[in-house]
């Protein structure tokens, strides 16, 4: 693996959270450049940074797809959960003496991409959606932009092959 570079196509629309995966990759650079330093207390600081900054980003789009009424959110919550516990197991392994940098930057970087194209991008529609609804100030229609939402995703769902529903 390599520096990761920013392209156009990671991008959600979302200005928030493009800003934060811009910053996840930032980290993720950093720890590329120190992956071979014998600095282990320079690495401890970027994996400690890099995770904490990881959650809080979780934590800033979890709380916004409930909010915007995105029918997949557990489900997207379980993900993020189960990548918590693959970088904690990696880092409880760093913590114990074993050089974990190239792993844990290869890990980050393949994760990362991935979860934005695949998982974030099945949210994106809803929270504009909501977006819009929210800065037009109709607070009334709310409701029934989410039932719209709501119909339009299960339409789109609907016209996937089984195995697409059963893995998305």
């Amino acid at each position: 693996m390599a520096v990761l570079q920013w392209i156009p196509d990671l991008d959600t629309g979302i200005e928030e959270i493009d800003i934060q995966h811009r910053r996840i990759v930032e980290y993720i650079n950093r720890l590329y450049e120190l992956r071979q330093s014998p600095d282990r207390k320079a690495v401890a600081d970027v994996i400690e940074e890099t995770v904490d900054y990881t959650l809080s980003h979780f934590a800033f789009e979890e709380a916004m797809i409930e909010e915007a009424g995105y029918m997949f959110s557990a489900p997207h919550k379980r993900v993020h959960d189960l990548f918590v516990r693959r970088v904690a197991e990696i880092k409880s392994r760093f913590e114990l003496g074993e050089d974990v940098a190239d792993e844990l930057h290869g890990m980050l970087s393949r994760w990362l991409f991935n979860h934005i194209r695949n998982e974030d991008r099945g949210y994106v529609d809803t929270v504009k959606a909501y977006q819009r609804m929210a800065n037009k100030g109709n607070k009334d229609s709310a409701q029934q932009v989410k039932e719209q939402i709501l119909q339009e995703l299960e339409s789109k769902q609907k016209r996937k092959g089984f195995f697409a529903r059963l893995f998305s």
